[in-house]
């Protein structure tokens, strides 16, 4: 079921919208907080695609496809996706060309208004790199706070610092598994 608000449609993602989300993965633009993550490969993108559909079907809710209303351009991706039965997990991201308009901010109200009607119980977690400080003010737009920091597991910058923003206070158990997924 489509989503929208003043400025966006948010649709379920479908296999079309690969080359478009190919384009915005592998673009370095959009990856300038975290470069190691750029799809180099459109079969990294395809496999991306076909998790959100089956996180739709099995959870009823996943990441978007956002585009500006009326639109059929991709201007990026995001939503909440559940993350090991545990947390939803707000993300984004936008091709360059669409950052800075408060699109951002806009999905992600709507994200946890939809994770907060389909699974109250579970907390809405966002989680970046400390340098990432547009991504922070989002999460704080969307009603986060700050809760946690610790290591970027896996990330290639062994100095890296993930920020764990929650909608509500987490248990210790729950802040280990956000610092580890």
């Amino acid at each position: 079921m489509p989503t929208r608000t003043s400025r966006l449609d948010l649709d379920e993602p479908v296999g079309t919208d690969l080359d478009e989300l190919y384009a915005i993965c592998s673009d370095p633009q959009s990856w300038t907080h975290f470069p190691s993550l750029r799809h180099t490969d459109p079969g990294a993108t395809e496999r991306m695609l076909q998790s959100w559909a089956e996180q739709w079907r099995r959870d009823g809710l996943s990441t978007w496809i956002i585009r500006e209303r009326g639109s059929r351009t991709i201007s990026g991706y995001g939503g909440c996706s559940k993350r090991r039965n545990t947390f939803w997990n707000l993300g984004y991201r936008l091709h360059p060309d669409a950052q800075g308009n408060g699109y951002a901010t806009e999905m992600c109200e709507i994200g946890v208004e939809c994770a907060h009607r389909t699974e109250p119980e579970l907390p809405i977690v966002a989680y970046l790199l400390e340098h990432n400080v547009a991504s922070a003010r989002v999460a704080e737009r969307a009603g986060l706070q700050l809760i946690a920091r610790g290591p970027d597991v896996g990330n290639p910058d062994v100095d890296a610092v993930r920020l764990v923003y929650s909608d509500r206070s987490l248990t210790a158990d729950q802040v280990d598994v956000v610092l580890s997924a």
